[in-house]
C-alpha cells in the first residue's frame, strides 16, 4: 500500500552560475534552459542586489513551467547575508515546489560565491544536493579597470570557479583572451578549465562534473594558534563573520515586491552596498508606456547596469543596459511594469542620491502614456 508521500530529494545536480554586473549570467542560463531536456523539470533559483525581482521575469517571459522550468528570486542583496537564512527559505520552497532534475543558482553580480557554496554545502544539504561544476562568466575587456581587479568579489567569483568563460568574446581586443589566460593563472594554481563564449552560449556540457572547489572547502583547515590574528576560522555563523566582508542595507519591515501600489501607480525603493546603489520602481499593471519615448529615455543614461520589463503600447519588452548599449526583447507575459538602475556610489554622491533619483523618476513618470 502506498501512502502517497513524496519520494525523498536526494543528489539534485547543482551549478552556480556567477560572474560581475552586467557580464551575461541571465542570457547563459536561458542559453542552458534552451538545451534543456523536454522531459526534464529544472529549477533557477536567481538572487538579485535591487530590492524588486526583474530576472525571474525575464526566465518566466520566455519559460513556463509548463515547459518544466521553474524560478524562484531572492531580491534584495547577496542571498548568503544571515547566514543564508531567506536563500535557504527561498531554495527549500523551489525544491518542494519543482522537484528538479537539476538547479542552477544565479548569485547577484555583487554577491560573495564562496559564502553561497558553504551554505549549499552544510550539513542540511549534503543529501539533497549534488554540487557539480561552478561556472563564472568574466568579461576579459575589464581586466585593465582597477574598478573590476581591485573589487574582492570579483576576484572571489573567479577564485571560486571551476570553469571560467570569458563572455562576449566577439567584443574582445586582439590581445584579450590572453589578458583572462593570464590573470587567472596569476591567482588560481591548479588552473581552471577556461572556455571563451558569445552572447553567453554555453555548452551544457560544461555543468557537468563534481566541483573540484567544493571538495577543496571540504578540507580540513590547519590548526592556528588563537594568538595568530591574521587567521580566525571559528564561530563563522556569527553576525559579525557574515557581515565582515560585506555589508548591504536591507529594507526587512517590507518586501517591495508583495505591497499593494499607492494612489499614484507606482513605488520607488533603494538599496547600496559594494560599492553600488540601486534604484527600482513598480508600476502597476495598468500604467501603460510609450515604446518610443521609453527607448529614447533609456539611451540617455549612463549607468553601470539597469533591467527592466515593461508594458508598452507596442507590447511587453524586457531591457538591458551594459556598458552604455541598450538591448531590447519582446516577451509573452508580465504581471506588472518594473525597472532596476544601478549607479556606482561615487556617482550618486556626486550627483546627490536624491537628485539623481527624483529627476529619472520624473522622467519615468513622463514616458507614461496619457489616460486621457
Amino acid at each position: 500500500m502506498t501512502t502517497g508521500k513524496p519520494e525523498k530529494l536526494s543528489a539534485i545536480p547543482t551549478n552556480i552560475i556567477s560572474g560581475f554586473l552586467g557580464v551575461g549570467k541571465t542570457s547563459a542560463i536561458l542559453s542552458l534552459l534552451e538545451a534543456k531536456p523536454e522531459n526534464e523539470r529544472w529549477a533557477v533559483l536567481v538572487n538579485e542586489f535591487g530590492e524588486l525581482g526583474i530576472d525571474g521575469g525575464f526566465f518566466e517571459g520566455v519559460h513556463t513551467e509548463q515547459s518544466g522550468v521553474f524560478v524562484r528570486e531572492v531580491p534584495g542583496g547577496c542571498m548568503c547575508c544571515a547566514s543564508g537564512l531567506s536563500m535557504q527559505i527561498a531554495l527549500n520552497q523551489l525544491l518542494a515546489r519543482s522537484r528538479p532534475h537539476r538547479l542552477l543558482i544565479e548569485p547577484t553580480g555583487l554577491g560573495h560565491p564562496r559564502e553561497v557554496l558553504e551554505v549549499l554545502s552544510a550539513e542540511h544539504y549534503q543529501d539533497v544536493l549534488n554540487i557539480q561544476k561552478n561556472i563564472t562568466l568574466v568579461d576579459a575587456r575589464k581586466l585593465t579597470d582597477i574598478r573590476y581587479t581591485l573589487h574582492e568579489t570579483f576576484n572571489q567569483q573567479i577564485d571560486v570557479a571551476d570553469i571560467v568563460v570569458g563572455n562576449k568574446e566577439d567584443l574582445y581586443q586582439d590581445d584579450s583572451k590572453q589578458l583572462l589566460i593570464d590573470y587567472v593563472a596569476n591567482r588560481r594554481d591548479p588552473m581552471p578549465d577556461i572556455v571563451f563564449a558569445q552572447h553567453g552560449k554555453l555548452a551544457p556540457s560544461l555543468l557537468d562534473g563534481a566541483s573540484d572547489v567544493v571538495k577543496a572547502m571540504k578540507q580540513p583547515i590547519p590548526h592556528h594558534s588563537h594568538d595568530d590574528a591574521h587567521h580566525t576560522h571559528e564561530n563563522t555563523d556569527s553576525a559579525d563573520h557574515d557581515h565582515h566582508h560585506h555589508k548591504h542595507r536591507h529594507n526587512q519591515a517590507r518586501n517591495i515586491n508583495d505591497i499593494p501600489l499607492p494612489q499614484s501607480g507606482f513605488v520607488k525603493i533603494e538599496n547600496n552596498g559594494e560599492g553600488f546603489e540601486s534604484m527600482g520602481w513598480r508600476f502597476s499593471p495598468y500604467i501603460v508606456f510609450n515604446r518610443t519615448a521609453l527607448h529614447d529615455w533609456l539611451d540617455t543614461l549612463k549607468v553601470e547596469r539597469l533591467k527592466a520589463i515593461m508594458i508598452t503600447n507596442e507590447g511587453i519588452f524586457s531591457y538591458n543596459i551594459v556598458d552604455d548599449a541598450i538591448s531590447e526583447k519582446e516577451l509573452d507575459d508580465c504581471l506588472e511594469s518594473r525597472i532596476e538602475v544601478i549607479i556606482n556610489e561615487q556617482v550618486a554622491s556626486k550627483a546627490g542620491d536624491d537628485d539623481i533619483s527624483g529627476m529619472w523618476e520624473q522622467q519615468l513618470v513622463a514616458c507614461q502614456l496619457d489616460e486621457n
